[in-house]
């Protein structure tokens, strides 16, 4: 990780000039106005700038920007409060908000100086917000627009994007992956002097050196990422802007069904109240119902990814087709309540079972023929929700987990370097180092136990064999010892699994390289042997994210205009149908 250096001036100034007033442990009168942070994420340093006004009652609201990320676009902040001063009135000295389109809180506490405390999203991360004005970057003429570049390493092809543009702020740029499905990462020292153009991508301990012409030419050079040998290659400019992606399968207005935005609350947990979309067939009910639970990370409704929104698909076809569905925001993001960052994939079963609480009661529903259709850690979720949850009619497994997770995620891992192209050295290497990060989660007693043992796992040389570099530590242990990610690791669901008496549905994409069909199906016939009524199938040609593919590699997730396969679609619809 950077060093966070801590600056002693106000202790010697202090020390030279005592007659300066003592800092304040009360916030600032006026707290409308610009608050400059800068966060560490496993992707890098990411500056943020929350802009806080005032109405005429009193009422606060403000928006967020990520300027290294998507300069001038504005965050909406859905609601924000000081406790104690001038503007609450009450004790506390505290900053909080949360901005669900991002799922994403923040509280800090005022130290005389800047707001101290904890950006959530997903993970907590420390952010301090400085009253000031973020300073502008340098402004380069010539480089605005989306150029792309390929390195070959170790016989297979590796694509890169980088996205170059100009605001007031100055000029900013991020960079992607593909490959590793890694978008928006931050671009840093960018310059071009003398027709040389340098710029880092920390995320990836890369940096590139060219020799730029023109706008119209390529920029040839060299790619560098620590521990590896340079490799040349060029980035060719490749638009102005990006291209408009097409999503042909988007559902449109008018539909042919009753569409109903909806809440309800959890009663298991505090805070938590989840809205969504119910769909209903036209005509007589009461109708059959799906519950779909997202996989991991925080979703919105329609499970929305790379333009993709394969839950508004999935909805669509099978509202269409005589089930009624239900979708939700998951905690803590988009419009449902409640932390995210702090929950489990247990908390998420509760959530569920909230969902099929509403649904119970729905006069439209059939109570007797209410499922849940969970994708990846989703159909982990499903049994979990299933063992304290009797009347559930079915469940749909779309790439669930029937391995351990443990498993699951070095199987994971060895298949994606395989698909871009590492080395059976470079493989196993990681593998080992991937293991003892895992391991020394698992065994651990406690988070701080876990904190402990990757301070001292994690040295520069794991860290370079993960793909990570060095300087990403504390991000990537607050990462790997989150709540979510403890659980997360030690769950076998393979005992839920054989606990389910309820029709099951287990499909996989023999081209899905987030979880092995083979491996993964395998574990569902065995969990399932004996079951009166389970199909297990492997779906040919299909990646993680059930899409018509070619290899199965992330970086086919953006390109491939197709949301959802037809014949997965159908699959679910008639398999449902027969049944209920």
């Amino acid at each position: 990780m950077l060093k966070r250096m801590i600056i002693a001036l106000a202790a010697l100034a202090a020390a030279i000039a005592p007659a300066l007033p003592a800092a304040s442990n009360e916030p600032p009168a006026d707290v409308t106005g610009d608050w400059i942070g800068t966060l560490e994420t496993p992707q890098g340093k990411l500056s943020l700038v929350l802009t806080i006004q005032q109405n005429d009652e009193g009422a606060l609201s403000a928006v967020l920007e990520s300027p290294d990320q998507a300069p001038g676009q504005k965050i909406p902040v859905t609601s924000i409060g000081v406790t104690g001063g001038g503007t609450g009135g009450a004790t506390g000295s505290v900053l909080e908000f949360t901005s669900h389109p991002i799922g994403a809180t923040y509280k800090g506490t005022w130290d005389g100086e800047a707001w101290k405390g904890d950006f959530n999203q997903g993970m907590a991360l420390p952010l301090t917000f400085r009253r000031g004005e973020l300073a502008a970057k340098p402004t380069i003429e010539g480089l605005d627009g989306k150029w792309t570049a390929e390195i070959v390493r170790n016989g297979q092809t590796i694509g890169f994007e980088l996205t170059v543009e100009t605001t007031e702020r100055g000029t900013s740029a991020t960079f992607a992956v593909p490959a590793m499905m890694a978008y928006g990462l931050p671009v840093v020292d960018m310059s071009l002097e003398g027709g040389h153009l340098h710029f880092g991508v920390p995320a990836v301990a890369g940096t590139f050196d060219g020799a730029f012409k023109d706008a119209d030419q390529p920029v040839a050079g060299s790619w560098q990422r620590q521990g590896q040998e340079a490799l040349e290659t060029s980035f060719t400019r490749a638009a102005d802007k990006a291209a408009e992606v097409k999503r042909p399968q988007m559902p449109q207005a008018p539909f042919p069904y009753k569409n109903e935005d909806v809440s309800f609350a959890n009663p298991h947990a505090t805070d938590v109240t989840l809205a969504g979309t119910l769909t209903v067939p036209e005509g007589q009910g009461p109708f059959p119902a799906a519950i779909l639970i997202s996989g991991s990370g925080p979703q919105d409704r329609d499970e929305t990814l790379l333009g993709h929104k394969p839950f508004a698909v999935l909805a669509d076809y099978l509202t269409r087709h005589g089930i009624a569905v239900l979708r939700y925001d998951d905690r803590g993001f988009g419009k449902s309540t409640g932390d995210y960052g702090a929950s489990t994939s247990a908390d998420f079963a509760t959530d569920a079972n909230a969902a099929f609480a509403f649904l119970k009661a729905h006069s439209d529903i059939r109570p007797d023929a209410i499922g849940f259709i969970g994708h990846s850690e989703g159909g982990l979720v499903a049994p979990v929700a299933a063992e304290v949850n009797p009347d559930l009619a079915y469940i749909v497994f779309l790439a669930g987990p029937a391995v351990k997770t443990r498993d699951l995620l070095v199987t994971q891992r060895r298949t994606i370097s395989t698909s871009n192209g590492a080395s059976a050295a470079d493989i196993k290497h990681v593998e080992e180092q991937t293991e003892s990060v895992l391991d020394a989660v698992a065994s651990a007693a406690s988070t701080e136990e876990a904190r402990t043992r990757l301070d001292t796992l994690m040295t520069p040389e794991v860290m370079t064999a993960m793909g990570m570099p060095p300087e990403r530590k504390e991000p990537a242990i607050r990462q790997l010892t989150s709540n979510w990610f403890r659980y997360f690791l030690n769950h076998d669901p393979v005992p839920y699994l054989q606990a389910l008496e309820m029709p099951v549905l287990a499909l996989n994409g023999t081209l899905d390289q987030q979880v092995d069909a083979a491996e993964n199906l395998t574990g569902m016939r065995r969990a399932f042997n004996g079951h009166k009524d389970a199909t297990v199938m492997e779906l040919d040609g299909l990646n993680h994210m059930f899409q018509t593919a070619k290899t199965g590699g992330l970086d086919e997730y953006m390109v491939i205009e197709e949301t959802f396969a037809p014949k997965a679609l159908a699959l679910i619809a008639d398999w449902i149908n027969n049944r209920f």
